[in-house]
């Protein structure tokens, strides 16, 4: 492998010291000259008409400046995907009727928060109260409450059907059928959402937003408020945290720049926590049921899944989590005869959007459980069920994705190995287990838009310094420093030699924003063909300097020089400086977008990602058979990253993504009874501490994609998936009793335990 001098390195973020120190502002440090602050009223029911609205109480109030309620809105919807229009269903704020315990139907504006919470009280809403539903099943049934203009409540479906899974279960030695149910998350970033709007006196718009997505958040932001997009700008201050929660406008983004535009003053809102948790996004809840054939040897034959996602009052992104939890099944294992029934389903509950694993980790939890459970009918250890059918580096799936790169057999021979599997599996001593589970991810997903693209542009400065403006959004990712890191390398400078514009619509340039594990793979090649384009610039500059093709030139260690001859060279700030002082400032240009395709509308099938990221994650647990406890003693997760960019951040991100999935498997729910969410606040809302994280052993599988910057893929999302069923199989295998509904609580498995007789099988 060739020896970069900056990709490759375990190198500090370029924002950690100003995050650690406090100098990094975010959206609720800013202010604004003469900013009003701005609240939300919420709707106290969880399916209502709205009769009337007298807010004139709240008007006269001293200290208001603006009282908004949805006669004020132009009426527009939005949604994710134009091309299901029963799925634009969003307004800035309700109009007719609410459709959750927290639905936004007025806001106001006024000279401190005290005084806009005094002016919220004096609003006076008259309502009619309708039935509501809360279960998705029963939401479906004929007879259910109508949420929205469709049929049965049910927002999207989707069928995917490869194959013939029928013939397929009467081929097959063994079937096998397990109902799985996952709960609702709340994403829980360390930062609540909040929003700043300022419309100027030509009317048009800048707002300062917590968001993962310039670009999506700029469009729908303009529709809702009949704007043309020139006259919004988007400016992403910094970001604590997003996990897929940070994507849409929500009423506190529109209310602001509303409030705004009529006060003629900038608008502050900030959610609370509880705001933040019931009013905000949270992850689809499911019931996957499975139905598995396979031969006696363990080779996987047939596979039939139906998921039902609760996406509650509004669609968000259900239609792609419930596309993407059918797309993901034929990724990681081979598997020729496959059907996938996906609904997404209304209900009078908060609302369900992108979180991380996107309608991977519902399916995968389940499919991944089972596999364990075959694995015992049929005599075979659940690592050797697995490689006997992994996909392979070529293999095209029954849905059309083209896999190119693959590290998952690596993947699980090391994880296997480093954990000692062979020597713990089903021997292990008090109580203690050990279980396996693995992944296949999307690289950047060409699902929303007709487009996957990424742009950047790359600026040399006199001083040596090289500015790099990109779209590309850090939430915590880290993917500001991997960006930088690319251009260093490719100018061959250093890292603290690259300065990274914070996301502007003005003059950034476009780029969809972070999901999917795009950024690395899209903005990064993105950024690294914008770097080549300034490199290629400053040879032209000096190539007759140095009496030399510009072919024969090479960028390294702050120098221009001919290949073979490093003293025949000059300096990076010398070569600027030629190129500038002959009339040639440089700009470099780059621009990325992945030869995949939008998934076909009827049968779902398309390579919707240039690569795919895999990886398989062991997890060895104690159980206290008397209090149900679980306690995670050690993970050891192998991972397919193409290639280590920044070796110590993708550690941080398997770090990170255990400590997420601990929350998943063992602890949060958001706990909600006829719409009310009961545990609002994070002295409820239980999360792991940071005392209760395992020891983790990251192994990173570099498999260099050729289509990745310098072979790397991205690989956040994915490390998240395998954590939640590895940790559900080695509780398994220390107490015998299995649990299908997440979170596995002490109360469940001391349940199990009764009902089994207790003790270890």
């Amino acid at each position: 492998m060739k020896e970069y001098s900056v990709v490759g390195k375990s190198l500090p973020r370029i924002d950690g010291v100003a995050k650690a120190t406090g100098e990094a502002k975010y959206t609720a440090d800013l202010e604004l000259p003469g900013m009003l602050h701005g609240k939300i009223l919420r709707s106290p029911y969880p399916h209502a008409k709205i009769l009337n609205i007298d807010t004139s109480k709240a008007q006269r109030l001293r200290g208001v400046r603006a009282v908004i309620t949805g006669k004020d809105t132009a009426g527009k919807t939005i949604g994710w995907i134009p091309e299901l229009p029963q799925t634009m269903d969003e307004l800035g704020l309700a109009m007719d009727k609410v459709r959750y315990t927290g639905d936004a139907m007025a806001a106001v504006a006024a000279i401190d928060e005290e005084e806009a919470l005094e002016a919220l009280n004096l609003i006076r809403v008259d309502y009619e109260e309708l039935p509501a539903v809360f279960d998705p099943v029963e939401a479906m049934r004929p007879d259910a409450p109508k949420i929205h203009d469709v049929e049965h409540n049910i927002c999207h479906k989707i069928l995917l059907n490869f194959g013939d899974t029928e013939k397929g279960f009467k081929e097959s030695d063994h079937v096998r059928e397990d109902r799985f149910i996952t709960q609702k998350r709340y994403h829980c970033a360390m930062e609540p959402r909040a929003s700043i709007a300022s419309i100027d006196s030509s009317g048009k718009l800048t707002i300062w937003a917590t968001l993962q997505s310039t670009y999506f958040f700029r469009r729908d932001l303009a529709k809702l408020l009949d704007l043309p997009e020139r006259m919004v700008r988007v400016i992403r201050p910094y970001i604590g945290g997003g996990f897929g929660g940070k994507h849409e406008v929500l009423p506190l983004d529109f209310c602001a720049a509303l409030l705004s535009k009529k006060s003629g003053k900038p608008v502050k809102i900030l959610h609370t926590r509880e705001e933040d948790l019931i009013a905000s996004r949270q992850k689809h809840p499911s019931i996957v049921e499975v139905k598995t054939g396979v031969k006696k040897d363990g080779i996987f034959v047939a596979s039939e899944v139906k998921a039902v996602f609760d996406t509650g009052a509004y669609a968000a992104f259900a239609p792609i989590v419930v596309y993407m939890g059918g797309g993901y099944l034929s990724l990681v294992y081979r598997m020729p005869n496959i059907r996938y029934e996906g609904y997404c389903v209304y209900t009078n509950k908060s609302i369900a959007s992108a979180h991380r694993g996107f309608g991977n980790q519902q399916t995968r939890f389940a499919v991944e459980s089972q596999i364990d459970m075959i694995a015992e009918d049929l005599g075979l250890d659940p690592v050797e069920i697995r490689l006997k059918n992994v996909t392979q580096p070529g293999d095209i799936t029954p849905c059309k994705y083209k896999i190119t790169t693959n590290g998952l057999a690596e993947c699980i021979q090391k994880a296997a190995e480093k954990s000692g599997w062979k020597e713990k599996r089903g021997k292990m001593q008090g109580n203690q287990g050990i279980g396996i589970a693995c992944t296949g991810y999307v690289v950047s997903a060409r699902a929303l838009v007709p487009h996957d693209s990424s742009a950047a542009f790359v600026k040399l400065d006199e001083n040596g310094t090289v500015t790099l403006i990109a779209g590309a959004v850090d939430i915590g990712q880290g993917s500001d420093t991997t960006l930088s890191q690319i251009v260093a390398e490719e100018l061959g400078i250093a890292l603290e030699d690259v300065r990274m514009m914070a996301p502007d619509t003005e003059m950034s340039p476009i780029d969809l924003g972070s999901y999917a594990s795009r950024v690395t793979f899209i903005s990064g090649n993105a950024a690294r063909e914008a770097a080549k384009d300034a490199k290629q610039q400053l040879f032209e500059a000096v190539a007759g300097k140095l009496e030399a093709n510009i072919e024969d030139l090479e960028a390294r260690d702050r120098r221009i020089y001919v290949k073979g001859s490093p003293e025949k060279g000059i300096s990076f700030i010398d070569a600027v400086l030629t190129s500038q002082f002959s009339g040639k400032p440089i700009l470099g240009r780059g621009y990325y977008d992945p030869p995949t395709e939008m998934p076909n509308p009827i049968t779902g099938d398309g390579n919707v990602s240039a690569t795919y990221s895999f990886g398989a994650t062991v997890a060895e647990v104690k159980v206290d058979k008397e209090t149900g406890k679980v306690r995670i003693l050690k993970m050891t997760a192998a991972q397919d990253v193409g290639f280590a960019i920044n070796p110590q951040a993708c550690e941080g991100q398997i770090e990170g993504s255990i400590a997420d999935s601990l929350g998943q498997t063992l602890y949060e729910e958001v706990i909600e009874e006829e719409g009310n969410v009961l545990n609002p606040t994070l002295l409820d809302y239980r999360i792991p501490r940071a005392s209760e994280m395992p020891e983790v052993e990251c192994i990173l599988v570099e498999t260099l994609d050729p289509e990745g910057p310098f072979g790397a893929k991205g690989m956040s999302e994915a490390t998240a998936v395998p954590p939640v069923p590895a940790i559900a199989n080695a509780i398994y295998d220390a107490v015998g009793v299995r649990i299908k509904e997440l979170p596995i609580t002490p109360q469940k498995i001391l349940k199990a335990l009764e009902e089994k007789g207790g003790g270890k099988r």
